[in-house]
């Protein structure tokens, strides 16, 4: 489905939209370059002068993935205020917000990843994001005074995950309160150590 797109905005903005759309859509591999450049109305030589080529829209788009999970948690982190048990799991909060996204895909990450060779760059952007959430919950684990709060964010981070999966295969945005009732027993069991 084409979508129309504000000529005022720049080729790269309009390139970004139509290849966000569409990668998260329907995958990097199955949406061709011609397909972007016809739905952003932008000639190929706005591409390659931009971005360099389709891996480097591809890059783009995982960095611009990034940024909005990294602006979804500081937002629910600022909402759960000072208390360290809230911001633990506020991170969940954050899930809850992109389960409940319309046009929610589940992970970009997980699906480019999946579409390319290991130890390529998709690969490395992949483990960088993947790194972010688990450093939060390992820097939100030290404030809040856990025992060990590297293993405390690992299984916070693996209730992240299966959450991700879950709310994608089973089209289920309701797991996210079910995965912050997790991490809350999780938490509290650490913290009462």
């Amino acid at each position: 489905m084409s979508k129309r797109l504000d000529s005022n905005r720049s080729p790269r903005e309009r390139l970004l939209e139509t290849a966000n759309r569409l990668f998260y859509a329907e995958g990097i591999h199955t949406v061709g370059i011609d397909r972007i450049l016809k739905e952003a109305g932008v000639a190929k030589a706005s591409l390659y002068k931009t971005f360099g080529n389709k891996e480097g829209l591809v890059k783009a788009y995982l960095e611009g993935r990034h940024q909005r999970q990294v602006t979804r948690i500081q937002t629910a982190l600022e909402r759960a205020g000072t208390d360290p048990r809230e911001r633990l799991l506020a991170v969940f909060d954050a899930q809850a917000t992109l389960f409940a996204e319309p046009d929610f895909h589940g992970c970009p990450f997980a699906a480019a990843a999946a579409e390319e060779r290991p130890g390529g760059e998709i690969e490395l952007m992949s483990a960088g994001y993947r790194n972010y959430a688990r450093e939060v919950f390992r820097g939100l684990a030290e404030a809040a005074g856990a025992a060990d709060p590297g293993t405390l964010a690992r299984q916070l981070h693996l209730v992240y995950d299966g959450a991700l999966h879950a709310a994608r295969m089973d089209r289920d945005p309701g797991v996210a309160v079910v995965a912050r009732a997790t991490g809350a027993v999780l938490v509290d069991a650490a913290l009462a150590h």
